[in-house]
C-alpha cells in the first residue's frame, strides 16, 4: 500500500513543519500489514526533528523524492541529538533519491567540542538505532549540523549509492559513524566532508567498505578508542577498492594514551588508492586532539592488521606512521605492495615506525621499508632488511618526526643513510 504524504496535509513549501505529518503517516505504515510505502514526493520540506519508531506489523520502504529540510532555530539545534531517526525497525528500505539538507551553516559556528569536552550536542542527520536486515541507498545528505548518518546497535545494515557533502572545513560532520553494530556494508558511494568519512566506535564487527570514493575529509578510522573504561572491540573491518582524494589521512586506527583496555583485530585494507593524501597509513595511538592530553601508554592492542596494494600519491613526507603503544605493541601488522610517492621538498617519502611487530615485502617498486617489521618475500640485497635493526631500532612518536625516517624505495641501506 502506498502512503503519499501530500495526502495527509504535507506541505512542500520549505517553511511550514512537516514533522507531525510524516509520523502521523509513518505510523499507519508501520501498523499495517505486507509491504507499505511512504512516499515523499518532489518538492522542498521542512522537518523539525522526529522519531520514528517500530516494530512495525509489516515492512516499510521510506521513499524520498524530494528535499527534507533541518531547520536552523536553536530550540531544534542545540542539545538536540537527532534530526531523522528510526528506532526498532527491521527490513527498513529507505531510498527516493532525495536529499536530506542539514542546514549545518546556520549551527557550525556555535560548535566547541574540539576544545570544550562538555559541549552541547548538535542533532546528527539521519540516526539509525536497532534496525535490522535494511537498505538505505540512493539519498543525498548535505551540510549536516553534526555526523550525517549515525549507526547504533544495527545488524544486517546496507548502504548504497549514498552521496554526503559538506565544506572541509566543517566541524564534526563524519560521514557515516559506526558503533555497536555488526555486518554494515557501505558500496559505492561518494562521501566529501570535514571529519572522517567513515569513522568505527567501540562495538564496530564485520564492517565492509567497497568502492568509496573519500575527499575531503579525515578518511577512514578506526576509533578513536581507549577513552573511557569498558569499551566493545573492534573487529573485522574490510576496505576495498576504494579512493582517498585530499584527505588528512587514508587509513587510520587512533587510540587515546589511557588506561582503559580492549582490543582491534582483523582490519584489512586492500586495493586502494591515495591522491594527495597527508597521512595515507597511520596508527596513532597517541590520539589527542584537545592538545591538553598527559602522554601515557595506550592499553588498546591493535593486531592482524593488512595493508595490502596501496598506491598514489602522500602530500606529506611521511606517507606511512605507525606510533603504537610502548606496553602493547602493536602485533601482526602486514605490509604487502605499497607504493606511495612524495614529490615535494625533502625528498622521497618516508615512514616512521615505534612498537610495532610484523612484516613486510618490497613487491612495490617504491615501499614503506619500515625497520621494526621483519622482512619477507625478497630477494634483493640483505641489506634492505638487517635483522638487527629489525629487532632493536624503534622510531620516536609521530610528533618527532623529524628524527629517524627510513625512506620508501628500494636500495636503502639502513647502515649508511644512504640511496
Amino acid at each position: 500500500m502506498v502512503f503519499n504524504v501530500m495526502n495527509y496535509g504535507a506541505v512542500a513549501d520549505g517553511n511550514t513543519d512537516n514533522s507531525k505529518v510524516f509520523e502521523y503517516v509513518f505510523n499507519k505504515a508501520c501498523q499495517s500489514e505486507g509491504i507499505n510505502l511512504v512516499l515523499i514526493p518532489r518538492g522542498t520540506y521542512m522537518l523539525w526533528p522526529i522519531m520514528l519508531k517500530g516494530p512495525c506489523k509489516g515492512q516499510v520502504e521510506f521513499q524520498i523524492k524530494g528535499t527534507l529540510k533541518a531547520p536552523t532555530d536553536k530550540a531544534s539545534t542545540v542539545n538536540v541529538y537527532y534530526w531523522i531517526a528510526f528506532q526498532y525497525i527491521d527490513q527498513l528500505i529507505l531510498t527516493g533519491g532525495g536529499k536530506l539538507d542539514g542546514q549545518g551553516l546556520a549551527a557550525w559556528n556555535v560548535y566547541s567540542c574540539n576544545v570544550d569536552p562538555n559541549c552541547k550536542a548538535l542533532p546528527i542527520s539521519l540516526r539509525l538505532d536497532f534496525v535490522t536486515n535494511s537498505r538505505i541507498s540512493h539519498l543525498s545528505s548535505i551540510n549536516s549540523k553534526s555526523a550525517h548518518v549515525n549507526v547504533f546497535a544495527c545488524e544486517h545494515v546496507r548502504f548504497d549509492h549514498i552521496h554526503i557533502i559538506a565544506p572541509k572545513d566543517s566541524p564534526n560532520t563524519d560521514g557515516i559513524h559506526i558503533g555497536s553494530s555488526s555486518n554494515i556494508d557501505i558500496f559505492n558511494s561518494i562521501i566529501a566532508t570535514g571529519d572522517d568519512c567513515v569513522s568505527l566506535s567501540p562495538g564496530s564487527k564485520d564492517i565492509n567498505i567497497q568502492d568509496v570514493k573519500c575527499g575531503p575529509g579525515h578518511g577512514i578510522s578506526v576509533g578513536s578508542l581507549g577513552g573511557v573504561p569498558n569499551e566493545e572491540d573492534v573487529s573485522g573491518l574490510t576496505v576495498t577498492h576504494s579512493t582517498f582524494i585530499g584527505t588528512q589521512n587514508g587509513l587510520r586506527v587512533k587510540t587515546w594514551a589511557m588506561p582503559y583496555s580492549n582490543n582491534v583485530f582483523n582490519l584489512t585494507f586492500e586495493n586502494i588508492i591515495m591522491e594527495n593524501v597527508d597521512n595515507p597509513i597511520i596508527i596513532d595511538q597517541q590520539y589527542c586532539p584537545l592538545r591538553n592530553c598527559k602522554k601515557g601508554d595506550s592499553q588498546v592492542q591493535i593486531r592482524d592488521v593488512k595493508f595490502r596494494n596501496i598506491t598514489g600519491t602522500s602530500s606529506s613526507k611521511i606517507a606511512v606512521a605507525f606510533d603504537c603503544s610502548k606496553s602493547k605493541p602493536c602485533e601482526n601488522i602486514e605490509l604487502n605492495n605499497i607504493n606511495l610517492t612524495y614529490n615535494g621538498a625533502g625528498g622521497p617519502a618516508t615512514s616512521l615506525c615505534s612498537n610495532a611487530k610484523g612484516h613486510f615485502n618490497l613487491r612495490g617498486h617504491v615501499m614503506a621499508c619500515l625497520l621494526c617489521l621483519s622482512c619477507s618475500d625478497y630477494d634483493g640485497p640483505s641489506y634492505v632488511c638487517n635483522p638487527v635493526l629489525e629487532s632493536t631500532l624503534l622510531f620516536p612518536s609521530i610528533s618527532e618526526i623529524t628524527q629517524y625516517r627510513a625512506p620508501i624505495g628500494f636500495g636503502y641501506d639502513p647502515l649508511n643513510d644512504e640511496y
